[in-house]
Formats: structure tokens, C-alpha cells, sequence
């Protein structure tokens, strides 16, 4: 049986990278401080504070077949890849890394500017940290597999981006929606269960060097559209363009007060939706229809109440209130 070691794997896309290696027949072991929610149910966690001294004595003594690092933090990055043995190692990053362009996105295009090597980062230096991640990553693995993730979505996803828009159609009903209007840049999405399917099957395929784990650029408006369509929303779109947006505290992209994965064009590079997907699917991955993604995030939705707080985007008071000023 295969052995995989996950450094981290009680969050999200770790978890789901666990629980797909486990259907698969792999062992799988992960390595957190366990605060972040359960293993996937088969997986033996290992409790280590990755900051401490030590934090890898658990598992420095085994030589694994495949590893998978999920940190942006470079210091944990590099000394695990130090420490710990392993036949394939694989470090998730992320479309960020790249500089922004307006220009079709190669797995050979430049990045950004690492941050320093010992640099402790928090949100605001996310892009370059992983830059620095990557580096640290190909030193010690000059054969990894970097997997530079766009816009991950599907039920259980943390962020409630891409769930904001089939929660907030279905709240909304029959009653007015606002959307953001004006030019915008394409947005790209990926199914987080298209995407660990296809990252266990490229460890065991010996993928290596970098690889845009991105689903095909669509116009933002058609994923609002599908989103309403899934709810069976039937009231007004209200859009309002990006200056209206601002007066009104409406911010793009994330957050609180947010219309999420929004992405005003204003003329300048982007961070997202110009990214090839050319050598994923290249190398094996299948992509789900985005009706399917949308209609299990709803029934999510649904299930844990269409009428509370996520952590981006409007509440509905909110939205009304904007709907009144721009009336």
C-alpha cells in the first residue's frame, strides 16, 4: 500500500486530497496542529505545531512515497523539504504566484518577486510567499510537482466565494439581486473534487514541474446567470458599475461587504482568468460540467440556510439597503 504523507490535511483541499488517496487504496498520514477540523475519516493524524522545534520527528524517520505540502509559510516549506524523505514530493501554490498580465498564462510565464527567505507572511504578501515556496520547494526538489491552483470551489469550501452567488439567488427569490456591472475580467474556477482526482492520479503518474490547475475562462455575468438560474431566482438584476459599487462600501473579489470573485477591468493586468489549462488536461484532468458544481453548492446552501452570514459578500440587509440608494 502507498504511503502519503499530507502536511497539513485537516483544512479543505487537504482533506479532500486525503479523503480521494484513501479511496485509492493509498495509507494516508497527515501532519498538523489539528485546529483546522478532523482527517479525513481513514487518515492518521499526526499533531505537530510546524513553528516548534521537532515538529517533523514523527515522520523524518519514513521514506514516503509521495508528499504533499499545502503551506505558504516559506520557513515551513523548506525545512520540511529538508527533513522529510520522500520518492515524489508535491507543493500546492497558486495562480498568484504569477505576475499580473492581460496575456494568455503559460506554465513558463514570470512570476512575481519572492518574498524574503525567512519572511513570516500573512494575507497581503499571499502571491509572493508562494513564489518563495515554490524556489525553496524546487532547491531540494528540482522534480516536484507544483501545482498552481486557481479559484478552487464545490461544497465544504471555506471561503463561500463562488457559494455566495447560488445562496444569495436563492435568498433573494423573486426580489431584486444586485450585480456588478461594467467591463470585468474572465473568472476560472475548479471543482476541488476535479482537482484532487486529478492530483492523485498525477502523483501516481510521476507528473512533474509546474502545472496551472485551472478550469476554462467564462465571462463572470455567466456564472451569476447559472447561479440564478440553479436557484430558480426570477427577480431583478440590478447592476451597478464599479464607482457606484465603491460608493455605496461595495468591494470586489472577497470579504465581508464583497460581490465575490468580482474582478473589476479597469485596463490594467489581472491576477486571474487568463490562465492556460492547456497541461492540465494534458495530463489527465476531467472536468465536471459547472451546473453540477453549482447545483451541489447549493443543495449545501440550502442545507445549512440560505438566509445566514457567510464570510464574503452581502447579507441580504445589506443588499437591500445598496438596493434602495441605487433605486
Amino acid at each position: 500500500m502507498p504511503s502519503l504523507l499530507i502536511l497539513g490535511g485537516t483544512a479543505w483541499l487537504g482533506r479532500e486530497t486525503a479523503r480521494e488517496a484513501l479511496a485509492r487504496g493509498w495509507q494516508v498520514t497527515c501532519l498538523a496542529r489539528g485546529t483546522s477540523g478532523a482527517v479525513a475519516p481513514g487518515a492518521m493524524l499526526v499533531t505537530a505545531d510546524r513553528d516548534r522545534p521537532g515538529a517533523y520527528d514523527a515522520v523524518s524517520d519514513t521514506r514516503w512515497d509521495a508528499v504533499v505540502e499545502v503551506s505558504w509559510q516559506p520557513r515551513q516549506v523548506r525545512e520540511a523539504a529538508q527533513a522529510i524523505a520522500a520518492d515524489r514530493w508535491v507543493y500546492v501554490s497558486s495562480v498568484a504566484a504569477y505576475a499580473p498580465t492581460r496575456e494568455t498564462i503559460a506554465e513558463d510565464a514570470p512570476l512575481r518577486e519572492p518574498v524574503e527567505p525567512d519572511a513570516v507572511v500573512d494575507g497581503t504578501r499571499y502571491d509572493a510567499a508562494k513564489v518563495r515556496c515554490e524556489l525553496d520547494t524546487r532547491a531540494s526538489h528540482p522534480d516536484a510537482l507544483l501545482v498552481r491552483a486557481g479559484v478552487i470551489v464545490g461544497p465544504g469550501d471555506p471561503t463561500e466565494r463562488f457559494a455566495y452567488w447560488p445562496r444569495r439567488a436563492a435568498d433573494a427569490g423573486d426580489h431584486a439581486m444586485i450585480e456588478p456591472g461594467g467591463p470585468m475580467h474572465p473568472l476560472q474556477v475548479v471543482d476541488v473534487r476535479d482537482l484532487v482526482a486529478w492530483l492523485v492520479s498525477a502523483i501516481e503518474g510521476g507528473v512533474t514541474g509546474a502545472v496551472n490547475a485551472v478550469g476554462p475562462p467564462m465571462r463572470f455575468k455567466d456564472m451569476v446567470w447559472l447561479a440564478r438560474a440553479t436557484a430558480v431566482s426570477t427577480g431583478a438584476r440590478v447592476e451597478a458599475p464599479p464607482d457606484r459599487l465603491a460608493d455605496l462600501d461595495i468591494r470586489p473579489w472577497k470579504g465581508p461587504r464583497s460581490l465575490p470573485l468580482w474582478h473589476p477591468d479597469d485596463g490594467s493586468g489581472a491576477r486571474t482568468g487568463y490562465h492556460s489549462d492547456a497541461r492540465f488536461l494534458e495530463t489527465g484532468a476531467t472536468l465536471r460540467p459547472l451546473r453540477e458544481t453549482m447545483r451541489d453548492v447549493l443543495a449545501e446552501e440550502i442545507e445549512l440556510g440560505v438566509d445566514r452570514e457567510g464570510p464574503s459578500g452581502l447579507t441580504r440587509e445589506e443588499e437591500l439597503a445598496a438596493l434602495e440608494e441605487l433605486a
